[in-house]
């Protein structure tokens, strides 16, 4: 069974003692009210529904799947009572606008919360998390009928929300898109057919909200033509409105979640912000949306470690090189092998150091929107644009990483499904995928984030590593990584210039180079913080175990990233 304990105590750590959260909230009004007290017990009633309500329907959902017939969509058996459980807490509702009965938590504290969400069970809370984000993307854009409408009812999970974007022809470029929108008073028909939409059509909720991305008569060619429409499963006067699942998808992973196709039949549908600016709307859910996965990458690796840690202490195989440490018995533990201990500390290293960097984002998305000062909530607003791209790609490309690793400690019995570390695996995989694939991200940060402004942005994000350096110990290692980051990014803003095609070549390395040198950041400041017990002695060594171990692959995509594009664009497009 794929048991689940919510890692508490390494999430205060992360938001007390690294990122200092009580002094950050007592400088925002909105914030000023919540302590370490109050954290703490929301941290573990969270972590008390993860694994006593979430985790244990994990693998008997995935085996069971989700059911669609004839038009309609049930989820797995037990769903429903757990959703309830999740809904009747507040839990969709704990960052929410509090003037529309939500809980207006910062997002550093809440972050953790996610976690522990995808971490006990991926595909359940997959019902959810769409939610949050229309809510989001409501609260953003919409009329204040349709917030007073729709709000209250998602934040208490009675209504849930899913996002349309994507046809069959048109998937990252959304300016192809076909889906037509007629206006109808004050109103609007919407027909077309959108697929890949998670949590599409359920049982779980009274109501279902699309936001639909649709073109309206006359508007214009490609993105700049798309605009953005509510359109609930019901109306107001209880009648279903004109849509229907076609489908659902039958998937690698998450199967317990409902991935619908959608046929919208002249559905009614209401602008949310202005016409043809659809897709700027859309992108507040999505970004929040691409922030939430990298944090599923990261549950899903931290429930694949917890798994394996579990297998590493109660299997024998083997003997110590050193001489046998369980002489009484048959073999030894395989941590006694330094493969399997490789294994182990990076994913300890990675799923650490990605909780670090979610919640430290997480902390800047609360400055850039509550900081009392215009030039700390701009300053903070650069680092969310910075490193969004980045949680979400580097922290799933982890995340996928560290399961397989999980898998592998296990062996054989990685294979077995009864086990559940093949079940992570199928169930991160879709994260390096969906909300943007991982080369459309890495793509977003070399051309855009870096490139566009000339790597300014990054070299702020440089000036703040260099202003707290962390551990002593580990400064000279950290001060190189982070010139060799300086002198990457300032050759790839100039060879750029003479190759059109260097940042698509660049991209996934140099994303990759970036990660690496902020988890070594977070990692030296952890270090430098880490209590005098048993617990901070154990952080100092995973973090010299990055610094060692992982930090070094810097060097080796440096040396990627500088041959250039000439030899991926060479080969000739009809030999593939």
């Amino acid at each position: 069974m794929l048991d689940y304990i919510a890692p508490v105590e390494d999430m205060q750590f992360v938001l007390f003692d690294l990122l200092d959260a009580e002094s950050e909230w007592r400088e925002m009004a909105a914030f000023s009210e919540i302590d370490r007290d109050i954290a703490r017990v929301i941290l573990d009633e969270a972590g008390k529904l993860s694994a006593k309500v979430m985790a244990p329907l994990n693998q008997s959902a995935d085996a069971e799947g989700a059911h669609w017939n004839d038009g309609e969509v049930k989820a797995p058996t037990g769903f429903d009572e757990a959703f309830r459980e999740l809904t009747q807490g507040g839990w969709l509702g704990v960052s929410g606008n509090a003037d529309y009965g939500a809980q207006g938590l910062p997002k550093m504290l809440t972050a953790s919360l996610e976690e522990m969400f995808w971490g006990s069970n991926s595909a359940l809370y997959l019902y959810g998390t769409l939610t949050v984000g229309a809510a989001i993307c409501i609260d953003a854009h919409a009329s204040d009928d349709i917030k007073s409408t729709y709000l209250p009812k998602l934040y208490t999970g009675e209504w849930t929300g899913a996002m349309a974007l994507t046809e069959s022809h048109a998937g990252t470029d959304l300016g192809l898109i076909r889906t037509t929108a007629k206006p109808d008073g004050d109103a609007y028909l919407i027909t077309g057919t959108k697929i890949f939409i998670t949590s599409g059509d359920h049982d779980l909720a009274e109501n279902i909200v699309h936001l639909v991305l649709a073109r309206l008569p006359e508007a214009p060619s490609g993105s700049r033509g798309i605009s953005l429409f509510v359109v609930p499963k019901f109306l107001s006067a209880g009648t279903r409105n004109g849509w229907s699942s076609g489908s659902i998808e039958h998937k690698m992973g998450v199967r317990a979640s409902a991935t619908s196709v959608i046929n919208y039949d002249d559905a009614i549908g209401y602008l949310v912000g202005e016409p043809n600016r659809g897709l700027e709307c859309m992108f507040t859910m999505m970004n929040y949306e691409r922030l939430s996965v990298g944090i599923q990458g990261l549950g899903l690796a931290e429930l694949a470690y917890q798994n394996a840690s579990r297998y590493t202490r109660e299997r024998i195989q083997g003997r110590s090189a050193s001489g046998p440490l369980n002489p009484d018995g048959p073999a030894d533990s395989i941590l006694v092998h330094p493969d399997v201990r490789r294994m182990m500390l990076t994913q300890r290293a990675y799923i650490e150091g990605g909780r670090a960097l979610s919640t430290f984002v997480g902390a800047a998305l609360d400055r850039a929107k509550w900081a009392t000062d215009a030039e700390t909530r701009q300053a903070s607003q650069r680092i969310v644009d910075l490193t969004t791209p980045v949680v979400k790609a580097f922290l799933t490309d982890r995340g996928h990483e560290c399961s397989v690793l999980a898998q592998q400690v296990f062996g054989g019995h990685g294979y077995i499904v009864e086990n559940g570390a093949e079940q992570i695996v199928r169930d991160v995989r879709i994260a390096q995928i969906y909300e943007g694939t991982n080369g459309v991200q890495a793509l977003d940060f070399a051309a855009r984030k870096v490139l566009r402004d000339g790597g300014v942005a990054l070299g702020d994000f440089i000036e703040l590593m260099r202003s707290d350096m962390g551990d002593p110990e580990l400064s000279d290692d950290l001060n190189a990584a982070i010139d060799r980051l300086e002198s990457v990014a300032a050759w790839l803003v100039e060879a750029a210039s003479n190759d059109v095609e260097l940042a698509g070549a660049a991209s996934v390395d140099m994303l990759d180079l970036f990660g690496h040198v902020a988890f070594a950041w977070l990692w030296s400041r952890m270090s430098a913080v880490a209590p005098e017990n048993e617990f901070g002695a154990r952080k100092k060594m995973v973090a010299r175990f990055f610094f060692d171990k992982l930090l070094p692959k810097i060097y080796a995509l440096d040396a990627q990233i500088r041959r250039g594009s000439r030899h991926v664009m060479a080969y000739p497009e009809d030999a593939f």
